[in-house]
């Protein structure tokens, strides 16, 4: 069973202190609740179903829900948007009163229900209920804050540790950071200092091609003066360009020719004839030899 207990003011009443207290099971106050309400001397008690509270919604025209949460405020929270009266007013002991709960919203107030409570015949077990509740509730919100002190403390000594933990890993980023920036700058300015070599190896290698192109242009160059110079070819380049050259087409076809008119004198001169083609000492034709007409 789920207990609350609050102290309620009566407008009408100032100077006097009820105390209430309110007991449901279930889900929630829309399944019924239980009334006790005592000025330290005197007990009231009553029940409220979940029938009236069914038609206090209907009549009322509000959601189950929100009708619901605007009671569990009224009977269990201390806020000023609510309030209580009594009737009659001021109760008697042998009396039964009625208490009506109101919800105050820019000064208008309307009614969320009201319960009728009965004269307790025992109001000393009455207190005795209330206060010890408010004892067990006490105790409970004591462990309740010990606990969150506790986890507090935890909490803190965490935040500690990770804050510690998070200087140390920032203090090492940093310096990693700044050993890659060293590294890398040592990296950079040695392939600076291959390229630089890989160039000026480039424009030496340069240098000496043209050096060596502009000698082979003097030299050809020189050649050509001194053919100029002598201006013509020597004998031997002359019997060498005769040695190359193959005989002319023509010669040799006069030379079958003559040779087919020539009469068949002695194999000896055949042979010999066999050879006139052949090329002087200076690559000039020679003539055949000339023979009587056998004809004369």
């Amino acid at each position: 069973m789920h207990v609350s207990v609050r102290e309620v003011c009566i407008p009408s009443e100032p100077d006097s202190a009820y105390f209430l207290r309110v007991a449901w099971k279930g889900r929630g106050l829309e399944s019924g609740f239980q009334l006790l309400l005592t000025d330290g001397q005197d007990a009231w008690r009553g029940d409220v179903s979940e029938a009236s509270v069914c038609a206090e919604a209907e009549e009322l025209e509000m959601q189950m829900e929100r009708y619901v949460q605007d009671l569990h405020q009224a009977l269990t929270d201390t806020t000023s948007s609510f309030s209580f009266n009594l009737t009659p007013s001021p109760p008697k002991h042998t009396s039964t009163l009625t208490l009506a709960y109101e919800k105050v919203q820019k000064d208008i107030s309307f009614r969320l229900g009201s319960a009728v409570l009965k004269a307790d015949p025992d109001p000393a077990e009455a207190l005795r209920e209330v206060l010890t509740h408010s004892l067990q509730r006490g105790n409970h919100l004591k462990e309740e804050n010990q606990n969150l002190k506790e986890e507090n403390l935890k909490m803190r000594g965490e935040h500690q540790r990770i804050s510690a933990e998070l200087k140390r890993y920032a203090g090492g980023k940093e310096s990693l950071e700044a050993e890659l920036y060293s590294r890398f700058v040592l990296v950079v300015n040695e392939k600076k200092a291959k390229i630089r070599i890989l160039q000026e190896a480039v424009t030496h290698l340069h240098g000496f091609s043209s050096k060596e192109q502009k000698q082979q242009d003097a030299v050809k160059s020189a050649d050509d003066e001194e053919e100029d110079e002598y201006g013509g070819s020597t004998d031997e380049e002359e019997q060498q360009e005769v040695k190359r050259t193959p005989p002319s087409t023509s010669s040799t076809h006069e030379l079958d020719d003559s040779l087919k008119d020539i009469t068949d004198v002695a194999p000896c001169r055949k042979r010999r004839f066999r050879h006139l083609g052949a090329l002087g000492p200076r690559g000039e034709e020679r003539k055949p030899p000339e023979f009587p007409d056998r004809k004369n």
